[in-house]
């Protein structure tokens, strides 16, 4: 098969999107060698940046293909104009898979399109205006191209039929994995006291890793947190670790308001480098969001070793199962007790680490490329 993958999330500062491909991207071309791959980006600046941006994934059977034209500005005229992606691309792929919900007009052969949650449906508010109008704009027409839509679990399935019932019979489910060779337990006091001082850390933390946005849920685990803070007199601190996403400004406000700036610590994005060990220093990691298609960060933290408190909303506990401790992510008492929980019982924290490690050796990107071959295979039998 002649295989061609959106690369675009692949490039710059990735996100949750970036890092579902990368994972499939690199199991699909270690796993598959006999086929061909190749990596389409629009680029019109940084061009060397990107191009080692993508060098980690090339191989003799995996090559990128670059067209020079801004990757915004080709989706906005294509979304009122058909300009045919093979006009940039060719047509020799049989097969182009896009990674985040778009698939342009005019693209050669079979496409599959990965649609990863219907959060601008549920959660409009959550989701900035430019997204929200991009996907109302593109999205159907964009699963209308699509011969398959893939999605990472059966609750992103059952969101997708309830808003697009047309498409049931395209729809795949492909969870993502994760990769344990780079998330795996630290015990090492060393690299411990390192990754504390270089985020300024204490010795006793709860870790939330992710975007800093409305569905993330943080205002009401920082309303939890100011609950169990007053029931402790040497409280564990909660790290807020990641980038800004938007409407952030009220989880800094709402930190002054309960003056928790001594117990709250935000940093930027944690370096890649860094995250295994951030992540096996912490007490717990907590990740009460209201929405999540997949949700990576749990399961990686679980691949350390850590404890996990999650909320029981949309896929996480399709992840996690029984083997963290679960929330209602509207419940601030129920949040705060959790916390309480994970603070207070060391044999919670043990028998948590083990089973969460055992649960994450459930998924891998390799189980999960070989899902999503199967969906390659169904479109190309005869080949």
């Amino acid at each position: 098969m002649k295989i061609a993958f959106d690369a675009l999330p692949l490039l710059g500062r990735k996100t949750g999107i970036g890092f579902c491909e990368a994972g499939q991207v690199r199991a699909m071309t270690h796993l598959h060698r006999e086929h061909q791959y190749t990596l389409n980006y629009f680029a019109v600046k940084n061009l060397e940046a990107k191009k080692q941006d993508l060098q980690p994934y090339l191989d003799r059977h995996v090559k990128m293909k670059h067209a020079f034209c801004s990757p915004y500005g080709y989706r906005v005229v294509s979304g009122f104009l058909p300009v045919p992606y093979s006009l940039f691309f060719g047509g020799e792929n049989q097969i182009t898979h896009f990674f985040n919900y778009i698939v342009p007009p005019g693209v050669s052969g079979k496409t599959v399109v990965t649609v990863h949650d219907m959060v601008y449906k549920a959660f409009p508010e959550t989701v900035r205006a430019r997204t929200r109008h991009m996907l109302d704009l593109g999205l159907v027409s964009s699963m209308k191209r699509a011969d398959r839509i893939v999605t990472d679990s059966e609750f992103s399935k059952s969101e997708i039929i309830k808003y697009y019932p047309d498409f049931r019979e395209k729809i795949r489910v492909v969870p993502c994995g994760v990769d344990s060779q780079k998330f795996h337990p630290v015990q090492d006091a060393e690299a411990f006291r390192r990754i504390r001082k270089k985020y300024q850390l204490p010795e006793k933390y709860f870790l939330y890793l992710g975007t800093l946005e409305p569905r993330k849920n943080l205002e009401n685990l920082i309303h939890a947190y100011a609950e169990f803070v007053k029931s402790h007199e040497h409280p564990a601190s909660l790290v807020l670790a990641g980038a800004k996403g938007w409407l952030y400004d009220n989880i800094f406000r709402l930190v002054h308001t309960l003056h928790l700036e001594s117990h709250i610590i935000f940093t930027e994005y944690i370096q890649d480098e860094d995250l295994c060990t951030l992540m096996s220093s912490a007490l717990a990691f907590v990740f009460p969001s209201v929405y999540e298609g997949f949700g990576m960060p749990p399961l990686e933290a679980m691949s350390c070793g850590t404890p996990v408190l999650v909320s029981d909303a949309a896929s996480l506990p399709e992840v996690t199962g029984t083997d963290a401790v679960i929330v209602s992510p509207s419940e601030i008492s129920e949040i705060a007790q959790g916390l309480h929980r994970l603070f207070t019982d060391e044999n919670l924290r043990i028998s948590l680490s083990h089973r969460g490690r055992k649960r994450a050796e459930s998924f891998s990107w390799e189980k999960s490329a070989e899902l999503l071959y199967q969906v390659y295979r169904e479109l190309l039998p005869e080949v």
